[in-house]
């Protein structure tokens, strides 16, 4: 018989994550390095890997920092960026559904991009026992612990760099590596197309506020253009 206690549980979380960390861990060095060369202090960079625990929304926040963006359009342009976990929490909801706030708390913060497609089948497809939270605890708390020691590992390495090192250009080939990875369907091309289309005349807005409004293009035109994504047979 199946072992699904709490304990099993975790550790089945912990194991399916773990092959994720190795894409996780590059990119939280390259943000560790980034965040110190726009300018953010080491503790910022490292306290931003808590509180945002967002890699792709951590950059945009370390670019809109290096620019001297107001905090308001900051939080709000970190926001949209985030938008997409709203749809892995609808996804997860039926499955924790009977689980007391505080633990909905908990695996609200740690729901990302790779502790939702590591966790989806086991809660989707395994068997619906008490403790099957457990898993997705285990591969977010797998993800949250790697992404910290990662950031860290990048402000420790990007102090060693001499500072007539330019490192800017990286955020820019970092973004084209999320976008490439992530455009999966019709839709999600449309949307980048959308928003590269608004971004460059948009750059003459006050406080960076262009890179909001194009990403607020984009969604809207990707949501619109999902309705003529081919459909699965």
């Amino acid at each position: 018989m199946a072992d699904h206690s709490p304990r099993a549980e975790f550790l089945g979380g912990v194991r399916a994550e773990l092959p994720l960390l190795l894409g996780v861990v590059p990119f939280g060095l390259i943000f560790g390095v980034l965040g110190l060369a726009v300018g953010m202090p080491g503790w910022a960079v490292v306290l931003s890997s808590s509180l945002v625990f967002g890699g792709s929304s951590q950059v945009v926040f370390a670019q809109l920092w290096g620019g001297g963006t107001p905090p308001p359009v900051m939080v709000a342009t970190v926001g949209v960026v985030n938008l997409r976990h709203l749809l892995y929490s609808a996804a997860v909801a039926d499955y924790l559904r009977d689980l007391p706030w505080r633990w909905k708390l908990l695996l609200a913060y740690l729901l990302t991009d790779e502790a939702f497609a590591a966790a989806i089948g086991r809660l989707r497809d395994g068997p619906a026992t008490a403790h099957r939270h457990f898993f997705l605890l285990g591969t977010g708390f797998t993800l949250w612990a790697g992404w910290q020691v990662a950031t860290l590992g990048g402000v420790l390495l990007g102090a060693a760099i001499p500072e007539h090192w330019s490192l800017d250009f990286s955020i820019a080939l970092t973004f084209i590596a999320l976008l490439v990875l992530s455009v999966h369907r019709r839709s999600d091309a449309w949307a980048a197309i959308a928003a590269a289309a608004v971004v460059l005349p948009a750059l003459a807005l006050p406080h960076k506020l262009g890179l909001l409004v194009a990403a607020g293009v984009g969604i809207a035109f990707g949501l619109f253009m999902c309705r003529f994504d081919r459909k699965k047979p």
